[in-house]
């Protein structure tokens, strides 16, 4: 931005353009004062010793809905009025040119604009020596909208947790107090039905538990991943066996394991979290066969490893849907489940330093497919 023309703006500032580098940090500020603010992805304000505005870029126009042809030379309270929350004039309240010679600005914080809309503010006191008067007021602006949508997700997970949380919680409860208060009138087979619900709610609580968890971790970068040698193709018949034994034909599963897989090192409790959750979605939301690919990783994947794929004959996912397959809370078109599971897949295979896609499989079903590159063990990494 240029400096402003009003006409009742010092004399000593309208000799000095409002960016020039100070003598002594010429030469390393020249690369910065070369910068268009409008460049700049978050709305800049200056505003001179005199408290009027010399800078007021295009990123700052489109969060105030101001001009800032129209902000340029007016005084900063009335180029950007703000109200803190409790509806007091920020700026009278702050005074950066008065008060405690001492300080060098204002901590990020949400203010409001005329209409209430609200804004995240930070600002810094520009002076010559460290107690002198303030020469430039430097302020920095961003919408809200970013942490807006951090928190809907925020109270989005809270709601699914309570929701997960009070069924089987109320159902442990029921059967509980049924059972300390009528023990003696029911039947041994009875009891032992009631107990076997509360034991199924109370896995189900803590594998909810579990999951959020892994999620801490996962948005915390903190996911630990312990390499042990890991038998994919071993680990797969397990699952299988399971789900067999659950009620489900041997029929529904095909399973194909290429030759030639290379030395897997891989934390195997996550991987069989990996597996059981393409599985359990494979079997409960797709038809048909399923079908589980061990194969090394081919060329086209421009990495080594070892790659797995698990894809079912059902309607599959919607092209539409794809790409929000691994956020958080997504579910297909069956209800069931926290719609955090594949979000926590991603997160595990990734901390692996491997990939994961879904695509549409050969018989129209859903694919999942996951690369595990090939790495050293725990101690050698």
């Amino acid at each position: 931005m240029t400096a402003d023309t009003d006409t009742d703006r010092p004399t000593g500032d309208q000799s000095t353009p409002p960016y020039a580098p100070e003598p002594q940090r010429a030469a390393a500020a020249a690369p910065i004062a070369a910068i268009d603010p409008d460049e700049l992805p978050d709305g800049l304000v200056v505003a001179d010793a005199a408290g009027r505005v010399i800078c007021f870029n295009a990123a700052a126009g489109r969060i105030t809905s101001v001009a800032p042809a129209r902000a340029l030379g007016r005084p900063l309270e009335q180029a950007l009025p703000l109200e803190d929350l409790k509806g007091r004039r920020w700026w009278a309240m702050t005074d950066p040119y008065g008060g405690l010679a001492t300080r060098t600005g204002q901590p990020e914080r949400n203010l409001l604009l005329p209409g209430g809309r609200e804004v995240l503010v930070s600002a810094r006191y520009i002076r010559d020596t460290p107690a002198g008067p303030v020469r430039r007021v430097v302020v920095s602006l961003r919408g809200t909208e970013a942490r807006r949508r951090t928190e809907r997700s925020h109270a989005e997970l809270i709601a699914t947790v309570a929701h997960e949380l009070r069924s089987p919680l109320t159902s442990v409860k029921g059967f509980t107090a049924t059972l300390l208060a009528k023990w003696e009138r029911f039947t041994d087979d009875q009891k032992r039905l009631m107990l076997e619900t509360v034991d199924a709610d109370a896995n189900r609580v803590t594998r909810l538990i579990a999951e959020l968890l892994d999620i801490s971790r996962i948005d915390s970068g903190r996911l630990e991943v312990r390499r042990q040698p890991v038998d994919i193709a071993a680990a797969v018949g397990r699952h299988i066996q399971a789900h067999t034994a659950g009620g489900q034909s041997p029929d529904r599963f095909f399973v194909r394991v290429r030759p030639g897989l290379p030395d897997l090192w891989a934390d195997p409790d996550k991987i069989d979290q990996v597996l059981g959750n393409l599985l359990e979605n494979a079997v409960r939301h797709g038809e048909g066969t399923v079908t589980i690919e061990v194969a090394p990783a081919t060329a086209q994947d421009d990495e080594k490893g070892t790659a797995v794929t698990v894809s079912d004959e059902g309607p599959g996912i919607p092209e539409e849907s794809m790409g929000r397959v691994f956020t958080r809370f997504w579910r297909g078109s069956k209800r069931g489940g926290t719609g955090l599971g594949l979000y926590i897949v991603k997160g595990i295979v990734e901390a692996h330093g491997g990939t994961i896609t879904v695509g549409r499989g050969p018989r129209g079903g859903a694919e999942f497919r996951f690369i595990l590159p090939v790495s050293a063990p725990a101690y050698l990494a």
